[in-house]
């Protein structure tokens, strides 16, 4: 075997190392002392480097033997970053074997700390290293790109089931809350609740004095409902709040008593103050699948029955044999 300078074998094969007779590494490439270590020179190679493919390579005469073979090595100690090598016999009884990190490339980069440098110009490692650190690169464009849409998403759904004015949930929520609680058949109750005179405030002091009111009305339905409840306004002074599992009566008498309560405070707005009332209606569920149109429909004639009784009522809907509605003797009686 001709003999080569030993910058050109560095320079073309930077993790090269060059054997004697007895299998000791008389010079090695500079990549190759970042990933076997500083102080190769004098040592035996295969006490440096375990060949586990083929097993049979125990010695250098074994080695020679495979020249010409692809060889699976492994460093003994540290990190075993697999390699893969051939040797060249020198017709001296050494010779020179050259290794590469094939598709363990990206983990040597990191595990040694490697640069475009530790290769040969013509190694094709070094282009795949590039694609890879693009492909990276279009990866986390890709993972932000993607987070950011379902951040848009989301605030696109929330946008799309809440009422601008006042914050609270809209009736395209009601109506998909109201349809999968009817269909699990899991207890409910319901209050249809409706601002009693709030077109004088709308008349006599103008629209931003409405809203206004729309608002603080928002504020006291969301401090009167839990995390699980819905708190919605489904229309201009229309509101509905459902309940999650809760149909007891006497706390929802509580419940609509205090919200009553709250929205009858007076609300200041500018040097003028807005008073409304609110009246109510509720339905609570038998516990069985029920149909939400219907569930509207009592709970709307139960609000109604409670305007009949005087406004700042509240009136609980009674599914008697006749269908007729009674208002609670003792929400009629301002209790």
């Amino acid at each position: 075997m001709t003999e080569f300078p030993i910058e050109m074998l560095h320079r073309f094969c930077p993790m090269h190392a060059v054997l004697d007779s007895t299998g000791h590494i008389v010079q090695a490439g500079p990549t190759l002392h970042k990933v076997g270590g500083s102080d190769l020179d004098g040592k035996r190679f295969l006490e440096i480097f375990e060949i586990y493919r083929p097993r049979s390579v125990l010695s250098m005469a074994d080695l020679l033997k495979a020249e010409g073979r692809k060889l699976h090595i492994r460093l003994r100690g540290g990190v075993r970053t697999p390699l893969k090598g051939v040797l060249s016999a020198n017709g001296r009884g050494g010779g020179v074997i050259n290794l590469s990190f094939g598709i363990s490339v990206i983990d040597a980069v990191r595990d040694y700390a490697l640069t475009s440098t530790d290769f040969a110009p013509t190694d094709l490692a070094v282009e795949m290293l590039y694609l890879v650190e693009a492909k990276s690169a279009a990866m986390d464009a890709s993972r932000s790109l993607n987070t950011r849409l379902q951040g848009a998403m989301v605030a696109a759904e929330k946008r799309a089931f809440t009422d601008t004015l006042t914050g609270l949930h809209n009736r395209r929520a009601v109506d998909q809350v109201l349809d999968r609680i009817c269909r699990s058949g899991q207890p409910f109750s319901l209050m249809h609740i409706d601002l009693d005179f709030f077109k004088q405030v709308n008349d006599t002091m103008g629209h931003a004095a409405g809203d206004h009111v729309l608002r603080c009305c928002a504020r006291a339905m969301a401090d009167t409902s839990r995390k699980d409840d819905t708190a919605a306004r489904v229309g201009g002074d229309e509101f509905v709040i459902i309940y999650s599992t809760l149909t007891n009566r006497n706390r929802l008498s509580d419940l609509a008593g205090h919200l009553i309560s709250r929205i009858e405070q007076p609300i200041p707005f500018e040097d003028q103050v807005c008073n409304v009332s609110a009246s109510i209606g509720i339905y609570c569920s038998n516990g069985s699948e029920q149909d939400p149109a219907r569930v509207m429909e009592q709970a709307d004639v139960a609000l109604y029955a409670a305007k009949r009784a005087g406004r700042a009522q509240y009136c609980f809907f009674e599914d008697q044999e006749d269908r007729s509605v009674t208002a609670d003797p003792s929400a009629i009686a301002g209790e």
